[in-house]
């Protein structure tokens, strides 16, 4: 199967969605299928490469930073992917074109299929829906509407990867069927470290994220523990003087590759992890988290009680409280941290890319499928 991948996003740049392409792309390479991905530059990025086997074609943009991609930005990417995507789709004649994100990536994606004829299959990832995130979303979500409807009635498939996000498409479009399908995680490249007395905090650092609320939580109590920030974005000077003074360490490292040595060393050796954000689709951070065998605190905001089932202890919201309570339990006990992470280690396997990618595969033949059969009665 040749299959067309479309994100504006894609390692080193971007939000969980990048992984998340970029590792179906290497799961569906490893099983046989021929996959192109067509994706946004940055900087000094070569503008072609071949990665774990599939290849990916970067092209201009006018991005500026590689943890946020503003409109006229991503504007800028599509105009430029026009004629790229349509000589690659000319030269190669795809079995599936999949596109990641409704609304930048979706329109080139509609006019590809719509052009020469290819079955197009959607995954959303939360900012491309509205309703979500509408503090920082709202009047983009006002304003793209029209077009955001126009293209979620005419892909062949779309896919949320949690059933929050599902919901949440359906109180818009209640007629348009969603096929829910989870992220994935490959198994972990190294062996969980014995533990360090380290809470983890890892995102774009926004306020809906919710990092605000664990640094005040842990403000005035004496820990013999740190907390290291992983992420960059436009809130970290907040959170940098909210840490100002605190009893307990804090320490940002701004945004790290998942390559980065660094990164790897973090996660294998943080013992808690805390996700309080207020507005998540299926976040890939707690697959991390999970994988590298950490005691997880989450919010029960959107899908993230669907990623951690019981392997993580939850809190609501904005609830510093409560917070720091879960925290000051998990320091407390070192058995209910083991507890949970073992459950976190034997949780992760069941959103194994294998898995995965096999229900993706499943839906490409029967868009395929659907296509072939609309030909024959045209």
């Amino acid at each position: 199967m040749k299959i067309l991948m479309l994100n504006y996003e894609f390692p080193p740049i971007g939000g969980g969605a990048a992984p998340v392409t970029r590792e179906l792309c290497r799961q569906l390479t490893i099983e046989g299928h021929r996959v192109d991905v067509v994706t946004m530059h940055y900087r000094d990025l070569p503008p072609f490469e071949q990665i774990d086997g599939f290849q990916v074609w970067r092209t201009p943009a006018i991005r500026k930073r590689p943890d946020i991609c503003h409109t006229h930005e991503m504007a800028s990417f599509l105009l430029a992917a026009i004629p790229r995507t349509a000589r690659l789709v000319r030269e190669n004649r795809y079995d599936v074109i999949h596109c990641h994100f409704i609304i930048p990536t979706g329109p080139l994606g509609w006019y590809l299929s719509r052009r020469f004829r290819i079955p197009l299959l959607v995954t959303c990832h939360g900012s491309d829906v509205p309703g979500y995130n509408p503090d920082r979303f709202g009047l983009t979500h006002r304003l793209i509407g029209p077009a955001w409807r126009f293209l979620i009635r005419r892909c062949e498939m779309l896919v949320s990867p949690s059933q929050s996000l599902a919901d949440l498409i359906h109180r818009r479009e209640p007629a348009v069927p969603v096929r829910v399908i989870p992220n994935g995680i490959f198994e972990s490249p190294v062996t969980p470290h014995e533990k360090d007395k380290t809470i983890i905090l890892c995102s774009r650092l926004l306020p809906r994220k919710g990092f605000q609320y664990v640094l005040e939580a842990v403000h005035d109590v004496d820990l013999d523990w740190r907390v290291e920030v992983i992420g960059d974005g436009p809130f970290r000077g907040e959170l940098e003087r909210i840490a100002a003074g605190s009893r307990t360490p804090v320490c940002f490292h701004g945004w790290l590759d998942q390559r980065d040595p660094r990164f790897g060393q973090l996660y294998a050796r943080g013992a808690i992890f805390v996700f309080p954000s207020e507005s998540e689709n299926f976040p890939s951070v707690l697959l991390e988290a999970m994988r590298a065998g950490m005691a997880i605190i989450a919010s029960t905001a959107g899908g993230c009680p669907e990623v951690v089932g019981d392997a993580a202890l939850l809190v609501a919201p904005g609830d510093v409280n409560e917070i720091r309570n879960r925290i000051l339990e998990l320091i407390r006990s070192p058995d209910r941290c083991q507890q949970l992470r073992t459950a976190a280690l034997t949780r992760v396997r069941q959103f194994s890319w294998p898995v995965v990618a096999a229900q993706y595969v499943r839906c490409y033949q029967e868009i395929i499928d659907a296509e072939k059969a609309k030909r024959k009665l045209s």
